[in-house]
């Protein structure tokens, strides 16, 4: 009787085990499968918010040149009516400001992040809060969108877009030179992004980052426009030259936003360390899924003094 349960109970976990297998090797299938870093791995799982990213640095380039139209336009109603160039300018601003918290609120600026611009991503990248393949997805994303918000606009418009007062909305430097602008977008640079990582990360501050971001951009255009055109962005700024042509200068705005915005990362990391960087998103209050490296839960769960006993 004892020689059967003991055979019994050998071929019961034989059984176990051979079920348990398949399982097992599942089990590995999947994990190869959610491991591979390969680029369509990528393009595959992101696509959404790849296409977001795009979707709205476009939809902010038909913002732009549309409000330049109408403001900068001679033919234009509304730029007969103002003469004054500051108030145009300050209606300008304004009008992109909205437009900035527009994007970063909306349900496509609350998935992928609401970056619109290269210089944000790569500081991200260097804050390792981005994986490479997004990083790169990204930055593409950002230029094709840029872009074809420009060929929308000029379909929209026709040829009061490509008018000399206009130029596509295009950013250049002011009459002071390039070097006064390459200064002056850095210092707008590192601004923006010192405080993205400041109200970004604070608890009690975080939703109202993408506000205080519209408000920057609103403050820069009616303030700092004339030194640079003010960019902050490669893309919006590549956006703008490529149908016009107008290539003169455009190096600054690849190297000055970008090196403005690391800047400010790193002067982050020295007083607050990488700990406190909590996420890659300008919003991040809401149901929407995040594909970066994300401890955003952190932030919200306060650490008692029990816990650090």
């Amino acid at each position: 009787m004892t020689q059967r349960r003991i055979r019994c109970a050998m071929q019961n976990t034989v059984k176990d085990g051979l079920n348990r297998e398949p399982v097992a090797l599942a089990e590995t299938r999947v994990t190869t499968r959610v491991g591979s870093t390969g680029a369509l791995s990528f393009l595959k799982s992101h696509w959404p918010e790849y296409l977001m990213e795009a979707a709205c640095l476009g939809l902010f380039m038909v913002s732009a040149c549309s409000f330049t139209v109408l403001l900068q336009h001679p033919a234009s109603a509304l730029r007969q009516a103002i003469p004054s160039s500051f108030l145009r300018r300050a209606l300008t601003g304004l009008a992109m400001g909205l437009s900035a918290i527009a994007l970063i609120y909306s349900p496509w600026g609350k998935q992928s992040g609401a970056h619109l611009n290269p210089s944000t991503t790569l500081t991200f990248f260097r804050l390792g809060k981005i994986q490479p393949w997004d990083a790169a997805f990204y930055l593409l994303a950002q230029f094709l969108g840029g872009t074809m918000g420009v060929a929308l606009s000029t379909f929209i418009w026709g040829e009061a877009v490509a008018h000399q007062n206009v130029r596509y909305a295009a950013t250049l430097p002011g009459m002071r030179g390039t070097g006064i602008a390459f200064i002056a977008e850095l210092g707008i640079s590192f601004l923006m992004m010192i405080m993205v990582l400041n109200v970004s990360n604070s608890a009690r501050m975080a939703r109202f980052t993408g506000v205080i971001a519209g408000a920057l951009v609103a403050t820069y255009i009616t303030l700092e426009s004339p030194l640079s055109g003010m960019s902050m962005n490669p893309a919006r700024s590549f956006a703008s030259a490529f149908p016009g042509r107008i290539w003169n200068s455009l190096w600054l705005y690849f190297t000055a936003p970008p090196i403005g915005m690391l800047l400010a990362a790193e002067v982050y990391l020295r007083l607050r360390g990488k700990h406190a960087v909590f996420c890659a998103k300008l919003h991040h209050d809401n149901d929407k899924r995040c594909i970066f490296h994300c401890n955003y839960k952190a932030l919200l769960t306060p650490i008692t003094l029990k816990e650090t006993m």
